[in-house]
């Protein structure tokens, strides 16, 4: 829609980001839960957005139930529901293993983390609901009802089965050794039940936005707040 997204400052090709307003509003969430108004609207203009877009956007997710509103215009703050802090909490923890990984403090351990689930079809929405979920946090389904994932999920499964009234259909176990036909190496195997080439061209994309920024975070010329936030907020949909 419209209001859901635009595009932010271009400067060529590799340089365009599209940033969606609701992204912007969840990059924005500090630590206690809370949202500046005033520092919501300054990174949308530098972004591209009119108010009106953010006002709109800011109403929906009023209306939703995902943030309370206190204040007006720019003095107003934004508070997030707790089912917002917990949708958007795994995000957050997986962003900072991967974060560890990089700098090789979380090796793999080996452990295959599994979730299978057998729900009827007159809860076919929390099903689907719960498949949608399992792939998010980075499953890859091994065949129908059974998914898979290198990292430890249980804590983020478990939560989102309660929520959806599913937990007693989820069962969660792990191995060391799962073999899929005669595969059994772990990097075949991940090549095998991941999107790898996919994945890796997003990783591309990100280096080829995030170098213009690296000279401009580098350059001689300090930058603002306002500003170090934007570019951060622009690479979050790469």
């Amino acid at each position: 829609m419209s209001d859901e997204r635009n595009r932010g400052a271009v400067s060529g090709e590799a340089d365009q980001v599209e940033v969606p307003t609701r992204m912007l509003v969840h990059a924005l969430i500090r630590e206690d839960g809370t949202v500046a108004a005033d520092e919501l609207y300054t990174v949308a203009n530098t972004l591209g957005m009119s108010d009106q877009q953010v006002r709109l956007c800011v109403k929906r997710l009023v209306a939703e139930g995902r943030f309370t509103h206190e204040g007006r215009g720019r003095k107003a703050e934004l508070r997030a529901t707790e089912d917002t802090v917990r949708a958007l909490a795994p995000n957050a923890d997986f962003l900072r293993h991967a974060f560890r990984q990089d700098a090789g403090k979380a090796p793999w351990d080996g452990v295959w983390h599994l979730a299978a689930f057998a729900v009827p079809e007159s809860a076919r929405t929390a099903r689907d609901s719960l498949r949608e979920t399992l792939l998010h946090l980075g499953g890859s389904p091994l065949q129908g009802g059974l998914y898979v994932c290198a990292n430890a999920w249980e804590p983020y499964v478990e939560d989102a089965a309660r929520r959806m009234a599913v937990h007693d259909a989820l069962t969660l176990l792990t191995t060391t050794d799962l073999r899929r036909g005669a595969t059994r190496d772990p990097a075949e195997l991940a090549r095998a039940l991941w999107p790898l080439p996919e994945i890796a061209d997003g990783y591309h994309r990100l280096a080829r936005i995030a170098r213009p920024r690296l000279k401009r975070l580098t350059g001689s010329a300090a930058l603002a707040p306002a500003e170090l936030l934007t570019l951060a907020i622009e690479l979050a949909p790469s």
